[in-house]
């Protein structure tokens, strides 16, 4: 007669601590409680643009990178500020004249790609671009509405650095943790950086004032999408960029389907809480998995908080902001792989860099 083995089932205490030396347990954990707290900070309170401290708290937490020192954190504070305070004065004054307006926005954008391609904070290059572009066809509208959203960019970011801290505070690394080392920053001329600035600029710049002319707000996120698409200007890499944000965009609006049609079942603020700690634990370990499609996961839980909080408005359609984001990715897309196909054609042979 044969005895089957006995089962070794590990106490509580010593799973907890198996998890804590895990660094992708690690990960996904705090991926999940500090997007779960920031959701649950938002709609508690719910100030103005408040739905953004989620989605900025995912973006920083979803990247394998350790907890900010307070200098880093603080300097992406003042990074915000600036770029916000540069976006007002293209509002506020620039946004008068135009022929000033467009050419001060060229040499602007030159030096941000510029500036990203020779190792900057991508952080500071992203919230000046959204400032510069977003807050002067607002200001068209109305003065006040450019103002009122840089303030509510500003403390949104703000309390993201906020939570990003607490979040490691709360999951910290394992000591044994493997953290990647940040390439530094390129000092004196690149011409290779200079080159590939250029591109975007050439690129990106008639889009944009062809939106700041005629005022077209609401495709506004069309000139986004390819603000940030064209950051790495070769063709390959811009229809790359656009194409694992359709892949993501699909993928989260499918989610967010279902994660829609449960807090509509279930109207609960403690159900809605418990409902995202789940979703963010999927997704967590997703994104910190080695599987081909985790590079998706990232922004397709950007597009699930996104469409989540567009379709709780009062009058708002799931369905038509879903397809119109799909349309304004393709749109895009569409530009920038015609205009790179067209530069490529006339551009410059390349030479090697000294």
């Amino acid at each position: 007669m044969f005895t089957e083995a006995p089962v070794k089932i590990l106490p509580l205490r010593a799973w907890i601590r198996q998890i804590a030396q895990d660094q992708d347990s690690v990960r996904v954990i705090r991926f999940a409680v500090g997007v779960t707290i920031s959701v649950a900070l938002a709609y508690g309170i719910e100030w103005p643009l408040s739905f953004l401290l989620p989605v900025l708290t995912s973006v920083f937490l979803s990247l394998p990178l350790p907890m900010p020192s307070l200098q880093a954190g603080l300097r992406n504070m003042l990074h915000t500020l600036s770029a916000f305070g540069l976006g007002l004065i293209f509002s506020l004054f620039l946004i008068r004249y135009p022929l000033a307006h467009v050419l001060v926005l060229g040499f602007v954008l030159f030096h941000l790609y510029y500036y990203l391609n020779r190792g900057g904070s991508f952080w500071l290059t992203l919230m000046s671009m959204i400032a510069i572009l977003l807050l002067p066809m607002l200001a068209n509208t109305h003065t006040g509405l450019a103002t009122g959203l840089s303030l509510g960019f500003v403390y949104t970011s703000w309390l993201t650095v906020i939570m990003v801290w607490v979040s490691h505070l709360l999951v910290p690394d394992p000591q044994s943790a493997k953290l990647p080392q940040m390439p530094g920053f390129q000092q004196g001329y690149s011409s290779v950086a200079a080159q590939t600035a250029l591109k975007s600029t050439v690129v990106v710049l008639p889009l944009a004032s062809l939106f700041i002319t005629f005022n077209l707000t609401d495709y506004i996120l069309v000139m986004i999408f390819a603000a940030i698409f064209i950051l790495k200007p070769e063709l390959t890499k811009g229809r790359e960029a656009g194409r694992n944000s359709l892949v993501s965009t699909v993928l989260g609006g499918v989610c967010a389907l279902v994660f829609y049609g449960l807090i509509v079942a279930v109207p609960e603020y403690h159900f809605y809480i418990v409902l995202t700690f789940l979703t963010t634990l999927v997704f967590g370990m997703n994104i910190f998995s080695a599987k081909p499609t985790a590079k998706y996961y990232g922004s397709a839980l950007i597009a699930l908080l996104i469409l989540v909080n567009g379709s709780m408005a009062e009058g708002s359609d799931f369905v038509t902001l879903f397809t119109t984001r799909i349309a304004l990715i393709v749109l895009a897309v569409f530009y920038i792989v015609t205009v790179l196909k067209i530069l490529d054609s006339y551009w410059p042979k390349k030479r090697q860099a000294k």
